[in-house]
């Protein structure tokens, strides 16, 4: 790790006993610190992107590029909490050719499954987690394509994602391709620009009672 090794190297011995599945917390952290190095090369392209756009006198909407940095950011980390992760990163994968039948094409038979192991952990995370994981997805879509038709661009977009991390997942053999992921994470995003909608809902509410 780059940036949180001192922050892990500090966790683990504290609670590394005493937190169950503490190797997703492990995940997560190693996950956040890959997610922040790639981000700066994004941060720094769109820091000069933007320095063009002000040299020409182009108006900047801070709050937007806020949101797209928060979601550029999101994006990474999450393609990293599911196809990179462990020993596998970006510099060592590489394609491997498996039949298409490898993959779990249908719906619910194998989360199903996962009620009748030892542990109930892995079927609320495979179910709530992946519903979880893309709420931010669909809010953050939302706000950023808040235009005509901005529920079918926003819901387009997460489901692209997903269908993009199942791809990876699937071509370089760092994860199980399953349909059940993406009806989830569809979910996730749906409840995400359900939740953007009510904020919006809200805001123009207090606007109109602010001005009355």
């Amino acid at each position: 790790m780059v940036f949180l090794q001192p922050l892990f190297d500090w966790i683990e011995p504290r609670f590394g006993e005493t937190i169950n599945h503490f190797p997703l917390v492990e995940l997560i952290i190693y996950s956040i610190d890959h997610a922040l190095f790639y981000f700066i090369f994004w941060f720094i392209g769109r820091v000069i992107f933007l320095a063009v756009k002000k040299k020409k006198k182009k108006p900047i909407k801070w709050r937007r590029e806020l949101i797209l940095n928060a979601f550029v950011f999101y994006v990474i980390l999450l393609i990293h909490l599911t196809v990179f992760r462990e020993e596998n990163s970006i510099n060592n994968v590489s394609i491997v050719l498996r039949p298409l039948s490898e993959i779990n094409w249908i719906p619910f038979v194998e989360t199903t499954k996962l009620t009748k192991g030892t542990s109930l952990f892995d079927y609320y995370y495979n179910l709530y987690g992946n519903i979880l994981w893309f709420i931010p997805m669909g809010f953050s879509a939302a706000y950023l394509m808040k235009k005509k038709h901005f529920f079918l661009r926003s819901l387009s977009i997460g489901i692209a994602v997903s269908f993009l991390i199942e791809a990876m997942q699937f071509l370089f053999y760092t994860g199980i391709s399953d349909i059940d992921d993406l009806i989830f994470n569809t979910i996730g995003t749906i409840i995400g620009i359900g939740l953007f909608e009510i904020s919006q809902w809200l805001y123009k509410k207090w606007q109109k009672k602010k001005t009355t």
